[in-house]
């Protein structure tokens, strides 16, 4: 039996009335089609906003064809640049203004936030990113006690389909804690800066953190200044017991520790010791475990990175942004490699230690697993919002991703995953023997360490292996055994001063004493940089004489603004702001009243600063002054002193003192336009000679060309003979490294050209499709 279709009519008398409906092939059709519409119109339009493009096009991959994902390209309010922006009689109440450049894309915002049924704000999961949804609230009409907010650690599917799920308000605290950071960065930056374009140079900038680093700089410049440098000698003794032969250290002399200072002390030692009979007189078998170290945080991701990789902080966050907003993957399309990389935690997701344990287990054996996850300690100050820096899949084994990632991708994804993959593996067991060993009133000791189990040291070990990590092999001794000896070696030394920071170590110190937070460590490097404070030699920071003048203002006139325990402080203070326990406000007027009253003394004290231009030898090609070196946006330049009679400027280029194998011009350094280091000679364009690698004054003892330096990007370095034909270059590790230099540079030559070759074809067919249209 055939159910005939029914259509309902409605009559004069407002009662419903039944009529059968025609059955033809029309309304078939009609009744489809108004189904596949009401279909369409049943199953709601998302908008989901991101922060980056890249980001953007990973995510949309992962989410369905209701979902619309755009970018905000960060932030699109702020405070505006060419006045204040706060009002500080009206409880501090901020002035936003949209940001310049981004009007088309608020609006093209505001459209597709018409055409959908629901707005997800999906900023970094971190204070700023719950500043910026609050901000995109504001501008696209969002309630943001409403559930608009999604956050995911990673840009994995699970993660984003259950952040879907999981929609929430956006969390004021977290929005008043980066509002307070942003308002106190800008009185400092708009009420103290001007005080020292005025005093000291136009152009010049105070920071609430970075003049905290300029300071640590300083000081520990001032620390090498003032270090001197004392004498003392070590004697090791080499002992046979039959044919083996190992090294003991001399520790004590007549019952006290040793400490010799010259070496007229030495020779006493050293003649009274030969003359002893020398026998073991304790031996100590032990076993030690080294645990491996917790997966990476911000911190000491840039510390390995650039210890290992010799990376930057701004060149390790940059990649790192890279590979969590994710990479296309062949067919996989675009895919999110690691999980959020601004973070203090150790923390790993339960899911993650179980597909780690498995994987490690199957690949390495189950010895290799311990037997509970490894769990972490995390600091004091640690926020713990996030997961530790990992792989947002483990079984992402790096050798599989050579093909699509760039090199420096590579390298930084590997040192991930094997950090992360040696985390919860078992510890390293080494077999361990200490002999003490007696000679008249002398003592000596010699240690001996075996690697009996691997362990995490299979996948990963630290920047630097210790002495102890090292096979060091003592023959078998026993307390009573005569030794003969063999040689005793004294050695001269001098205590050296502290070393100056670099990337790792600044980074490190930054984190220890509290100032500042994970995502400002590679922004404070960088703009202290900029502002001409502070120079990077040899990957190692060193203070201007403008980083020297400014501090020592800063540090007389407004202690707080370069006092460490006060700047980590305040730190603890926006902590609590976060968590609900402070009012911005509060916090606010704690620290502007007595600013503002410093300042205003300051105004009156302080008198005009010169800062000493450095006068060079070079002559001005146009009136005959000796130029003086000037600080200037870009880095240093070469001026006249004759400024504004004479206008002459060329750029600074510092003199290697080595003269130019092709012309004998002076080799010089110079500046490629990525700011990379090159050297060339001074008669360019005359002469073309160019290396990457920087002349030495020292000569080669073969066939007495000049020397050469070649770094590493891991920081190591090199010295070899300039001459291409020189013996001494035969078998040396330099000609496989240039020779691996000249193979990629071939290659980017080749990339670029197909490239082009590409571009060239896309274009014609693209010319040919809008013809046939």
């Amino acid at each position: 039996m055939k159910c005939t279709p029914i259509a309902v009519l409605k009559g004069t008398d407002g009662l419903a009335t039944l009529t059968s409906a025609p059955k033809t092939k029309t309304s078939k059709a009609k009744s489809s089609k108004n189904a596949k519409t009401s279909e369409k119109k049943s199953s709601p339009k998302i908008l989901v906003i991101v922060e980056s493009p890249a980001k953007a096009k990973t995510i949309e991959r992962h989410l369905g064809n209701n979902y619309i994902v755009r970018a905000s390209m960060g932030h699109l309010r702020d405070l505006p640049k060419s006045q204040f922006g706060i009002d500080v009689e009206n409880e501090f109440s901020p002035k936003y203004i949209n940001v310049r450049g981004k009007g088309d894309l608020i609006r093209a915002l505001k459209k597709d936030a018409k055409n959908v049924d629901k707005i997800y704000l999906a900023s970094d999961p971190d204070r700023e990113g719950e500043a910026i949804a609050w901000h995109l609230a504001f501008i696209l009409g969002i309630d943001p006690e409403k559930d608009c907010r999604i956050v995911f650690h990673e840009i994995t599917k699970p993660a984003i389909e259950e952040a879907v799920q999981h929609p929430r308000p956006i969390y004021m605290e977290q929005v008043d804690a980066q509002q307070a950071r942003r308002m106190l960065d800008r009185i400092v930056g708009y009420k103290l800066s001007p005080l020292l374009w005025r005093k000291v140079r136009k152009g010049l900038s105070a920071g609430r953190v970075q003049s905290v680093t300029v300071r640590l700089i300083c000081d520990r410049e001032r620390e090498i200044d003032a270090f001197q440098s004392e004498e003392y000698w070590t004697v090791e003794a080499k002992l046979k017991k039959g044919k083996n032969t190992f090294t003991a250290d001399v520790t004590h002399a007549h019952g006290k520790k040793i400490a010799l200072h010259s070496e007229a002390q030495t020779k006493i030692l050293t003649d009274d010791l030969v003359r002893q009979n020398f026998t073991v007189k304790e031996v100590r078998r032990s076993e030690r475990r080294k645990k491996a170290a917790p997966p990476f945080t911000t911190s000491s991701l840039q510390q390995d990175a650039a210890r290992k990789l010799g990376f930057t902080s701004g060149r390790t966050m940059m990649i790192a942004q890279q590979l969590y907003e994710g990479v296309v993957l062949g067919r996989h399309g675009a895919t999110g490699l690691i999980t959020y990389m601004r973070t203090d935690s150790t923390r790993i997701s339960n899911l993650a230690v179980d597909e780690a344990r498995s994987y490690l287990s199957e690949e390495y054996g189950k010895e290799y697993i311990p037997p509970r996850p490894n769990i972490y300690a995390m600091g004091k100050k640690a926020q713990d919002a996030h997961e530790a820096i990992r792989p947002t899949s483990i079984l992402r084994i790096p050798a599989e991703l050579e093909s699509y990632l760039n090199r420096d991708q590579l390298r930084l994804y590997t040192l991930i995953w094997q950090r992360f993959a040696a985390s919860q593996m078992a510890a390293a067991v080494y077999d361990t023997i200490a002999a003490q060993i007696a000679a008249g009133d002398y003592q000596l000791r010699a240690h001996g360490s075996k690697l009996r189990f691997k362990g995490y040291t299979a996948v990963y070990v630290g920047a630097e292996i210790s002495k102890k990590e090292k096979d060091t092999l003592l023959p078998e001794l026993e307390t009573g055994d005569t030794l003969a000896l063999a040689e005793l070696k004294p050695e001269q030394h001098f205590t050296e001063p502290p070393p100056r920071y670099n990337d790792a170590s600044i980074v490190k110190t930054l984190e220890e004493m509290g100032i500042g937070r994970p995502s400002t460590y590679a922004p404070i490097i960088e703009t202290i940089q900029k502002r001409g404070y502070v120079e990077r030699r040899e990957k190692q920071f060193r203070p201007t004489e403008l980083g020297f003048i400014v501090t020592d203002l800063l540090e007389e006139y407004f202690k707080d603004i370069v006092d460490v325990k006060f700047t980590a402080n305040l730190e603890g203070e926006l902590d609590e702001v976060a968590d609900g326990t402070l009012d911005k406000n509060d916090l606010l007027r704690k620290f502007y009243d007595p600013f503002e009253e410093t300042l205003k003394k300051a105004e009156d004290v302080i008198g005009e600063v010169e800062v000493p231009d450095e006068v060079t030898d070079i002559p001005c090609d146009k009136c005959g002054r000796m130029m003086v070196v000037k600080q200037g946006r870009f880095g240093k330049f070469l001026a006249c002193p004759g400024f504004p009679d004479c206008r002459n400027a060329k750029p600074l280029l510092r003199d290697t003192g080595v003269a130019c194998p092709k012309c004998g011009g002076k080799i010089v350094e110079r500046k490629s336009r990525r700011g990379r280091a090159f050297f060339g000679c001074d008669r360019y364009p005359d002469c073309d000679y160019t290396t990457w690698d920087e002349p030495q004054k020292e000569n080669c003892k073969v066939c007495g060309s000049f020397m050469q330096k070649h770094r590493y990007r891991t920081g190591r370095s090199i010295l070899y003979c300039s001459n291409e034909a020189c013996s001494s270059r035969i078998g040396s590790p330099i000609e496989k490294e240039l020779a691996r230099q000249k193979e990629r540079a071939q290659a980017k030559e080749s990339g670029a050209e197909n490239t082009v070759e590409k571009g060239r074809s896309v274009k014609k067919t693209t010319r040919r499709k809008g013809t046939r249209a």
